[in-house]
């Protein structure tokens, strides 16, 4: 049965391709888990801004890693990313824009929107740009989320959400986080089986 002191956190950043990877098996643990435990998403914050383009080593590193996760979950990742774009290591304005389109009751479509965008479609959602035409191809109102986009109190309810995330040990992404009265317990991301967290997380509800 859902209670409010049964709350299982996801820690994540739009841009992180673990989390990309992690995703079939999230659904999985949400849709098992829906009538349990009340889940809420909290922004971790990958990196933040910056305007200088990622250095050839990271940018070798961090396409090594899409192509791990590739062969180890079996995502599909579309590397023409790398050549397409003059990558940042910025995912604090992906991060504004699931806020920004949180106020537009859309918070979940422009994850999955962003994610699609910048895995399969080879888009860079570091660039405010690409991410006010995503709004837009998802049905949100162009000058609201433009505006919300580059907002101060946008900003400032990121820094709130990383600072909670980290609050409880979400320093990496993803994580999971259950809470149960005043206790917090981290829980093992378990990548290809979700059957795993679902019954670590009755055992613990079911627990006195």
């Amino acid at each position: 049965m859902n209670s409010p002191s049964l709350i299982l956190y996801y820690v994540y950043d739009p841009m992180c391709s673990w989390c990309w990877g992690y995703k079939p098996t999230w659904e999985a643990i949400k849709a098992s888990l829906h009538d349990d435990v009340e889940i809420r998403y909290v922004l971790g914050g990958l990196a933040e801004d910056t305007d200088t383009p990622m250095p050839l080593q990271m940018r070798t590193q961090i396409a090594e890693y899409w192509r791990k996760i590739e062969s180890y979950l079996g995502t599909e990742f579309n590397h023409d990313f790398w050549t397409l774009n003059e990558p940042r290591r910025a995912t604090y304005p992906a991060c504004r824009a699931i806020i920004a389109a949180r106020a537009q009751d859309t918070e979940f479509e422009m994850y999955a929107a962003i994610q699609s965008a910048y895995y399969l479609e080879a888009k860079n959602p570091s660039d405010n740009s690409v991410l006010i035409d995503i709004a837009t191809e998802i049905g949100l109102d162009r000058n609201r989320f433009t505006r919300d986009l580059t907002a101060q109190e946008t900003q400032q309810a990121l820094l709130q959400e990383i600072a909670f995330a980290r609050s409880i040990g979400g320093n990496s992404f993803p994580s999971l986080f259950l809470s149960k009265g005043n206790a917090i317990v981290e829980l093992p991301v378990d990548y290809q089986h979700p059957e795993v967290t679902v019954s670590q997380v009755r055992s613990i509800v079911t627990s006195h």
